[in-house]
C-alpha cells in the first residue's frame, strides 16, 4: 500500500478551501502581453501563403516564369490552329469521385449503408440496456450493492483501497491472487526468475558487505550476473508480468506473484544503482539499455469540449499519488488541461485542481446573440483572439514548449491537424517545434470547424516577438484525426505504456469491457465471467464490430460527403485507446452543457468522478512507474558520477548548470524575485543559444567568475569553458582523453530519450534541490 500517500493529497473536491478563488497561484495575473496577440491578429487576416516564412509580410507580384515540360521538349506549347477545338481534360479535379457507375450509385450505397448503421446504432443501445439491467437486478444485490456504493462514496484514494480490499474479500479475489497460475502470463518464468535474481542481490549484497569469503573476482560475480538477468527480464511486458488482464480481475492489486516480482525488481533497481561494485560505465550502460527497453508512461487526453473537465480529476489522481508522467499529450479541450499540467510545477498543481478553478475557465463568456451573430459573420461560434487571450493565463502567457519543459520537466504535446486535408498531422512538442508558442497550437488542436476557425501557430523569436509558425498555414481540430497520437509518442519518446483519458462523447458511448477492466472486475459469478451473460457481450461485440466495419466501407469508397471541406471518417475510425484506458461516467446534463463554462459545483462534481474513475488504475501504474522511476534516476546518476572520476579541468553541461544554479541560490537571499527569474531565465538563454561552433565570451567570463567564487584553484586551466555551443541548442562537450588532448563529443552523447529533467537543466526551485 505504499501508493497511498497522504501527505502528498491536494484538497478533496468538496472540501471548503477548495471553493476559495483567492487560493489559486496566479489568479489576478491574466498573462495577457497585447502585443502578442496583435501580432496573432495580423497573421489570421493575412491570406495563407506557401512562400514566405512570415504571412504578414507583404507578398510580391506574381511574375511570369516559362519552363519547359522537360529536357526534351520546347518551352512553349504547341499553338492551336484557329477554329480547333479545345480538347477537355481527361481527369478531374477529385480523380477518385469520377465515373458513370460511381455517380449512380454512390447516393443509394450511401442511404442503403446509413439505415443499416442507424439499425445496428439502435439494436446497440436496447443490448447496452439489456446488459445494464442484467448487472442491476441480477448481479448488484444485498451486501455487495453496499459495499459498491461505499466505493463510489470515497473521496480519497485511501477511503477507495479499504472499500476495494473489502469488496475483494467478499467476493473471494484472495483466493485468485494467492495462486500463481493465470493464462494471460508465464507464472513458471515469473517464479523462477523472481527466485534467481533475490539470489543473486543477497549473494551481492553479502560481498559487498565484506561477509563473503571469496576473492575479488568472485564477489564481482554474483552482481554481474544479477545485471545480467535484470536486463534479460526488465523488458515492457517481460513474459506477460504487465498484462492488463492481470489486474483486471480484483479491484485492488493483482496476483501475489506478480507484486513479488515487481517488489523484488525494485529492490534490484535500487542496489545496481547504489552498488560501488559496478563502475559508472557499466552502471550508464546498462540504465540506457534499461530504458530503451522498457520504455516510458505517456498520460494521453483526449478531446471532447467541456466533457474535457474531467481530465482535470483524472490528473489529481495520479498527481497526488505521485505518479503523474512526464509525457503529457492533450487534443481539443485536452490539450487545455495539459498544458495547464505542463506550465506548473507540482505545488501549483495541487492548489489549481480545485473547483474554484471554475473562475478561470471563462471561454464561453458571450451570450447567445453573439454567438449567432459571430457564426453568421464568420462561419464560427467564437472569436479566435478572445480565445487566445482567455486561453494565455492556462499557458502563463505566451510560453513556448521549450521554455514549459525547462520549467517543469513534463513534456507537453499537443496534436495539430493542418487545414490542407492531404498535409499530415503534427504533434506539436520541444523537439518538433520548440519556439511555438502554446496557447497558439492549443487553439489549432481546438479549432473544430464551425466552432473555431482555423488558426495561424505561433512562434517566438528570438527577441521575445511573435510571428507566424510554418509559413502561416491555418490549422484545426487534432481530434478529427489523431486524437491519441501513440506512433508519435512512441516514436518521439519511446511511450511503451500509454495512460488515455478518453472523454469524447460519441466514443464514450461504445466503450465496453466484456471482460473487465483493470481495477472493474467483472462481478457475475464472482468476476468469472461476461457482463451480461456469454450471450449479452457477444451481441455487444458483434453490433461494434458491424458498425466499425460499414463505416470502414464508407470511408474506403469515398461515399462520404465532405461538409466544410473536411473528410469526417476519421472521428470514429482511429485508435481511442491505450494500454490503461479510463472513461469517467458522465451524465446527461453534460450533453446540455457541452458548450458552456462550468459552475464550481458542476467542476466539482467532473474533479470527482474523474478521480474516481483513475483510482482502479492507480495500482497498475504505481507498480509501472516506480520501475521506469529508478530507471531513470540511474540514467541522471549516469552524466552527474562521471564528475567523480574524471580528471582535472572536465566540466560536463550538468556541472555547468550546477555551479550556475548554487551561484544563483547564494544570492537569491538579497535579490528579488523577478530578479531571480531573469537570471534563470538569462541561464536558459545562454545554454541553447546558437554560437555557430564559436565560443560565447559572454558565457565563457561568467561561467569563470562563478567558478572561481565557488571552488577557487590555482591553474587557470580549470576554469577555462570546455565546451561550445552548436545549432539549435545543441552543446558539444569537450572531454579530456588520458594522452592529455580534447575530444569532441556531439549531440549523439545525450541523444539518448533523457530530457532536461533527467538532466537536471530545468528551471524550477524544488528542482534544483
Amino acid at each position: 500500500m505504499a501508493d497511498i500517500k497522504k501527505d502528498t493529497d491536494g484538497p478533496t473536491p468538496y472540501s471548503p478551501t477548495a471553493f476559495d478563488y483567492t487560493l489559486l497561484p496566479d489568479f489576478n495575473n491574466d498573462f495577457i502581453n497585447e502585443a502578442d496577440f496583435d501580432e496573432f491578429a495580423k497573421a489570421l487576416a493575412a491570406p495563407e501563403n506557401d512562400s514566405a516564412d512570415d504571412a504578414s509580410n507583404p507578398q510580391p507580384k506574381k511574375r511570369t516564369l516559362f519552363t519547359a515540360l522537360n529536357d526534351w521538349s520546347p518551352v512553349y506549347h504547341r499553338v492551336r490552329r484557329r477554329g480547333e477545338a479545345k480538347k477537355p481534360p481527361r481527369r478531374g479535379v477529385d480523380e477518385t469521385r469520377e465515373g458513370v457507375v460511381y455517380v449512380l450509385l454512390k447516393w443509394p450505397l450511401l442511404i442503403l449503408v446509413f439505415g443499416w448503421l442507424l439499425f445496428l446504432s439502435i439494436a446497440y443501445g436496447f443490448t447496452r440496456l439489456y446488459i445494464y439491467l442484467y448487472e442491476h437486478w441480477v448481479t448488484w444485490r444485498g451486501r455487495r450493492q453496499r459495499l459498491r456504493k461505499q466505493l463510489r462514496n470515497a473521496h480519497t484514494y485511501g477511503d477507495w483501497v479499504k472499500a476495494a480490499i473489502e469488496l475483494d474479500t467478499y467476493l473471494g479475489n484472495d483466493k485468485w491472487k494467492k495462486s500463481d497460475e493465470y493464462a494471460y502470463y508465464d507464472s513458471e518464468t515469473v517464479r523462477r526468475v523472481q527466485h534467481q535474481m533475490a539470489k543473486f542481490r543477497m549473494a551481492a549484497q553479502a560481498a559487498e558487505a565484506g561477509k563473503a569469503q571469496t576473492n575479488g573476482a568472485a564477489d564481482r560475480e554474483a552482481v554481474e550476473e544479477l545485471r545480467s538477468l535484470v536486463e534479460g527480464c526488465l523488458k515492457n511486458n517481460f513474459v506477460g508480468f504487465e498484462n492488463p488482464r492481470l489486474y483486471s480481475e480484483t479491484y485492488y492489486g493483482t496476483k501475489d506473484l506478480v507484486q513479488s516480482f515487481v517488489d523484488e525488481l525494485e529492490a534490484c533497481l535500487k542496489f545496481l544503482l547504489e552498488t560501488p561494485q559496478l563502475d559508472q560505465d557499466s552502471k550508464r550502460e546498462m540504465f540506457k539499455h534499461l530504458s530503451t527497453n522498457f520504455g516510458r508512461t505517456a498520460l494521453c487526453l483526449s478531446g471532447g469540449a467541456t466533457f474535457a473537465y474531467y481530465h482535470f480529476g483524472v490528473a489529481k489522481a495520479f498527481l497526488d499519488a505521485g505518479l503523474l508522467p512526464e509525457v503529457i499529450t492533450g487534443t481539443s479541450g485536452g490539450a487545455l488541461v495539459a498544458a495547464l499540467l505542463c506550465t506548473r510545477t507540482d505545488d501549483e498543481l495541487k492548489k489549481l485542481l480545485v473547483p474554484s478553478l471554475a473562475h478561470r475557465i471563462t471561454a464561453c463568456h458571450d451570450d447567445m446573440l453573439t454567438w449567432f451573430k459571430r457564426w453568421y459573420r464568420t462561419g464560427a461560434r467564437f472569436d479566435s483572439v478572445d480565445w487566445a487571450k482567455r486561453c494565455g493565463w492556462f499557458t502563463r502567457g505566451s510560453m513556448t514548449f521549450r521554455e514549459a519543459y525547462l520549467r517543469t520537466g513534463r513534456i507537453l504535446n499537443v496534436s495539430c491537424v493542418p487545414s490542407d486535408p492531404h498535409s499530415p498531422t503534427i504533434l506539436a512538442n520541444y523537439l518538433t517545434s520548440p519556439d511555438c508558442v502554446i496557447w497558439s497550437a492549443v487553439l489549432a488542436s481546438a479549432a473544430v470547424p464551425g466552432i473555431l476557425n482555423p488558426v495561424v501557430l505561433m512562434k517566438k523569436n528570438k527577441n521575445g516577438t511573435l510571428s507566424p509558425y510554418s509559413f502561416g498555414h491555418k490549422w484545426k481540430d487534432g481530434s478529427l484525426r489523431t486524437d491519441i497520437p501513440l506512433k508519435a509518442l512512441n516514436l518521439h519518446f519511446n511511450v511503451r505504456f500509454p495512460i488515455v483519458s478518453q472523454v469524447n462523447p460519441h466514443i464514450n458511448l461504445f466503450f465496453f469491457s466484456s471482460r473487465g477492466s483493470v481495477g472493474r472486475p467483472v462481478t457475475h459469478r464472482r468476476g468469472r465471467g461476461w457482463r451480461g451473460g456469454f450471450l449479452g457481450s457477444a451481441i455487444e461485440q458483434y453490433i461494434k464490430l458491424d458498425l466499425n466495419k460499414w463505416l470502414k466501407v464508407l470511408r474506403h469508397l469515398e461515399l462520404l460527403p465532405r461538409p466544410m471541406n473536411q473528410d469526417w471518417s476519421e472521428i470514429w475510425l482511429q485508435r481511442f485507446s491505450g494500454t490503461v484506458t479510463i472513461w469517467p461516467k458522465t451524465i446527461w446534463s453534460d450533453f446540455v452543457y457541452i458548450l458552456s463554462d462550468p459552475t464550481p459545483q458542476r467542476l466539482a462534481r467532473m474533479i470527482h468522478v474523474g478521480q474516481l474513475s483513475a483510482f482502479p488504475k492507480v495500482k497498475f501504474v504505481g507498480n509501472r512507474r516506480k520501475l521506469e522511476g529508478l530507471i531513470m534516476e540511474g540514467r541522471r546518476s549516469g552524466i552527474g558520477e562521471e564528475r567523480k572520476r574524471g580528471s582535472a579541468g572536465f566540466m560536463s553541461e550538468e556541472e555547468m548548470s550546477n555551479a550556475l544554479m548554487r551561484g544563483l541560490r547564494e544570492d537569491e537571499e538579497t535579490d528579488s524575485e523577478d530578479e531571480v527569474y531573469d537570471q534563470k531565465q538569462s541561464i536558459r538563454v545562454q545554454t541553447n543559444r546558437v554560437q555557430d561552433g564559436t565560443h560565447s565570451p559572454s558565457l565563457g567570463k561568467r561561467l569563470s567568475g562563478w567558478w572561481n567564487s565557488l571552488s577557487p584553484r590555482e591553474d587557470e586551466a580549470h576554469t577555462k569553458p570546455m565546451f561550445e555551443f552548436g545549432e539549435e541548442g545543441s552543446v558539444a562537450s569537450s572531454v579530456k582523453q588520458d594522452d592529455g588532448r580534447f575530444e569532441e563529443v556531439g549531440d549523439e552523447e545525450f541523444d539518448d530519450g533523457v530530457g532536461a529533467k533527467e538532466r537536471g537543466l530545468w528551471i524550477d526551485d524544488a528542482k534544483w534541490e
